[in-house]
């Protein structure tokens, strides 16, 4: 009897001050909508930083080699010789917790294609360094373990220079 009383009083309050029944039911329909709306964006946020930490390579060990002060100098650590290919192959003999391992030698330089010329980066990889960095190619081929020992002229492009290299639609 008394919840019935107090439904009565409750539709008797809320037809007689309409507008303040308006703007309540507003306030709660926006505070609502913008928590949902917070959570979404807080979520996608989430998942695009996922994306991009896994794009960079899940449990993946960098060993680089440390600078160097000669004459009162900092050296850059790519002018430092301290890892060699026999530190590679230790490593790899050696660490058989690790999936893939591949040496890195990065340089600079500018990528020319006719009268196309584009400044980028160079490293000197082995195959398993895609994997390392869980990426795909989208056309192509990977080159394979015979053309590194060789030291063939082949190289994997990104899409970046693809587009600033190749501009008339040739496939490179």
């Amino acid at each position: 009897m008394r919840l019935l009383n107090l439904f009565k009083i409750a539709s008797k309050a809320i037809i007689l001050n309409k507008t303040r029944t308006l703007l309540t039911m507003l306030g709660i329909i926006i505070g609502v909508a913008s928590v949902i709306a917070m959570l979404a964006i807080g979520e996608g946020s989430k998942e695009s930083i996922r994306e991009t930490i896994s794009s960079m390579g899940s449990n993946m060990i960098t060993v680089r080699p440390g600078s160097d002060v000669r004459g009162g100098v900092r050296q850059e650590r790519s002018a430092m010789e301290t890892l060699t290919l026999d530190d590679y192959f230790a490593i790899k003999e050696q660490a058989s917790l690790l999936t893939y391992i591949s040496p890195v030698v990065d340089g600079s330089g500018q990528v020319i294609n006719g009268s196309n010329n584009w400044p980028s980066s160079i490293y000197g990889v082995n195959p398993d360094y895609l994997k390392i960095k869980v990426v795909d190619l989208q056309s192509g081929s990977m080159f394979t373990d015979s053309e590194v020992k060789s030291a063939s002229k082949v190289a994997i492009i990104g899409q970046t220079v693809v587009d600033n290299i190749f501009t008339d639609g040739q496939d490179p």
